[in-house]
């Protein structure tokens, strides 16, 4: 086989760098572009469903919180349904509808990001750089949602309107944010900023104005360019996936990663070891009253995790880490059997 050994390669027209597929090759769009994890709602190990859903924090796929106040009784799925190229996508589904939301009322799909994945923005500096979202979704509904993106280091904020222009059908958007040359984010594994998707909301997040350039953060601009009203009818229902946030003023495709990798990047942030089968049982004996066992997470935890256990009697965990977790028993019959961890932002 020949080989073609050349500096660079550069395009016939004003000789730029030649377009692949319709792309440009640089750092930000060949491997590793997409800044978000699960983009592609392909991971949901805490499980598929999640029922009667009011308030709080809920996830059905890793990494994308849906969070809510007032706005009724929902179902949060991963679901099958999806566009060309994808398998998945998560799915909002109203079962009690909430028709006169009060000034308290929101949804929010969110996505929260580790200051240290972030330093290539070159937030806070005049090199702050451009970044664009991109997503599929599709609406039982036409209407406006507001996509944001807030420096919680900060507390700053910048947002755009997205319109979705047909019902129950699957649609393309993407939008792209300016720099901010105010605010550095902090590079450590705590949360310095969100991608948050308002697709409902009342007056309390809806009387300012939308933030298309960077500001400080107030209330009233979170959602001020909704008008989706998906709390309305329970047949309402809100499907998406696809969902890329990377560098520069333009969309690129959505970068595909192997499930093994999309795993084990959710895993940084919540895993499940053992099974009610297989249980975890002693390592070691200190004494005759005194058993040991150590538990290795399979990947390497952001924080040290919470942990849910479950399993036979009551044994002490005498040390927690980012990578495993060491329990004392006193009873040779006492066991763990499953351990959920839990090291969201």
């Amino acid at each position: 086989m020949s080989t073609i050994a050349v500096n660079a390669i550069t395009d016939a027209n004003s000789g730029n760098t030649t377009s692949i597929n319709g792309v440009t090759p640089n750092a930000n769009n060949v491997v590793g572009k997409n800044i978000l994890i699960n983009g592609a709602m392909q991971i949901a190990q805490r499980g598929t469903s999640v029922t009667g859903i009011t308030s709080g924090s809920n996830y059905a796929c890793d990494r994308w919180r849906l969070m809510m106040s007032s706005a009724g009784t929902w179902t949060l799925t991963q679901d099958t349904d999806s566009p060309d190229g994808f398998g998945s996508s998560m799915k909002l589904d109203c079962t009690t509808a909430n028709a006169s939301p009060s000034a308290t009322t929101y949804i929010q799909i969110q996505h929260r990001i580790e200051g240290q994945f972030l330093q290539q923005l070159a937030k806070g500096t005049s090199s702050a750089k451009k970044v664009t979202v991109s997503f599929w979704i599709k609406c039982s509904k036409t209407g406006n949602i507001q996509v944001n993106l807030k420096d919680k280091d900060n507390t700053r904020l910048i947002g755009q309107t997205v319109t979705i222009n047909a019902a129950n059908t699957w649609e393309k958007k993407s939008l792209t944010f300016d720099g901010d040359t105010t605010g550095t984010l902090d590079n450590d594994n705590a949360e310095s900023m969100a991608l948050q998707i308002f697709v409902e909301a009342g007056s309390n997040f809806t009387g300012g104005a939308v933030p298309t350039s960077w500001e400080a953060e107030g209330s009233t601009d979170r959602a001020a360019g909704v008008t989706l009203a998906l709390a309305d009818s329970t047949s309402n229902t809100l499907n998406l996936t696809g969902v890329q946030l990377e560098v520069g003023s333009s969309a690129t495709e959505f970068e595909h990663r192997p499930y093994t990798t999309e795993l084990q990047l959710c895993e940084r942030y919540y895993q499940e070891v053992g099974k009610t089968s297989n249980n975890l049982w002693v390592s070691a004996q200190y004494n005759s009253g005194n058993w040991w066992s150590t538990v290795q997470y399979r990947t390497e935890m952001r924080a040290n995790p919470t942990i849910v256990k479950s399993g036979t009697g009551t044994p002490n965990a005498t040390y927690i880490s980012t990578d495993s977790v060491s329990y004392q028993f006193t009873t040779a019959s006492t066991y763990v059997s499953v351990l959920k961890l839990t090291a969201e932002l």
